[in-house]
């Protein structure tokens, strides 16, 4: 089954959640909107998204505290930053706390798609390594033993 790409946007200026979800359009993927930290926690209760486009400065509950939240309860969801006010400090912190990427406003329609698609990119790699990495451990634990059991038990 080939789901689509869903997207969520979550910034407090409508201006920019229109841009992006235009930007997205024409995108094969299913992108909403939350004017702010508390809905967009409230829309990945219902139905987490693969990715999530997160402005910084919002009322309430600013974009460090919703990116940390985030990541802690939906780990295989990618969060790409975007902030009107970038500055290395924050950059590092958004990073730190698992931020796939960080890029500062104002963002085109090419840059939007290409930091959804780069973050899906990166989230579809990350569920194949762990997918690897179960049958890795799955195929070990069905290995018979080399050792005899008459050795073991001596």
């Amino acid at each position: 089954m080939n789901e689509k790409i869903k997207i969520l946007i979550v910034d407090d200026e409508e201006v920019v959640r229109l841009s992006h979800l235009r930007s997205l359009a024409d995108t094969d993927c299913h992108a909403e909107s939350a004017q702010d930290g508390k809905e967009a926690l409230r829309f990945m209760e219902q139905h987490p998204f693969d990715v999530i486009l997160l402005d910084l400065s919002m009322p309430d509950l600013n974009g460090m505290d919703v990116l940390k939240i985030i990541k802690q309860r939906w780990p295989a969801s990618e969060v790409v930053v975007i902030t009107g006010y970038p500055s290395i400090e924050s950059a590092k912190e958004a990073v730190r706390l698992g931020a796939y990427n960080y890029l500062a406003k104002p963002v085109g329609p090419d840059e939007v798609i290409k930091a959804a698609n780069d973050a899906m990119t990166q989230k579809r790699w990350a569920l194949r390594d762990q997918l690897e990495d179960r049958k890795t451990t799955v195929s070990a634990t069905n290995q018979p033993l080399n050792t005899p059991i008459t050795q073991i038990m001596s």
